[in-house]
């Protein structure tokens, strides 16, 4: 059922998962490999280590076009298709579509 009264909870449910998946991921990369590892591990393998930083803003930008998408739609491809890349992009665009409602943080800081 679609309705005004439960389109609130919609999207914060749609928000705290969406949330979840991308600390999760941002914290793997961010705290465990770090920015900085990246780095070292490329000069251990002759790269300057400013390249890491271009790597990451890269994948960022291009990992549909670049990585995945050779390899075809469904992520379990071999070399991971472009399927779970493309549903982040969908549902982060939708979230931005439905925009702010009673639940969001933007409510919290509003006066």
């Amino acid at each position: 059922m679609n309705t005004s009264n439960t389109a609130p909870y919609a999207a914060l449910l749609l928000r705290i998962t969406l949330a979840l998946y991308f600390f999760a991921h941002a914290g793997l990369k961010l705290f465990v490999f770090t920015p900085a590892g990246t780095a070292q591990f490329f000069q251990s393998v002759g790269v300057p280590g400013w390249m890491a930083y271009v790597t990451i803003l890269w994948e960022i930008l291009g990992a549909i076009f670049t990585v995945h998408g050779a390899a075809g739609f469904f992520f379990t491809n071999p070399n991971g298709g472009w399927e779970f890349p493309f549903m982040w992009i969908i549902s982060l665009v939708a979230l931005a579509l439905i925009g702010d409602g009673p639940f969001s943080l933007s409510k919290s800081f509003k006066n």
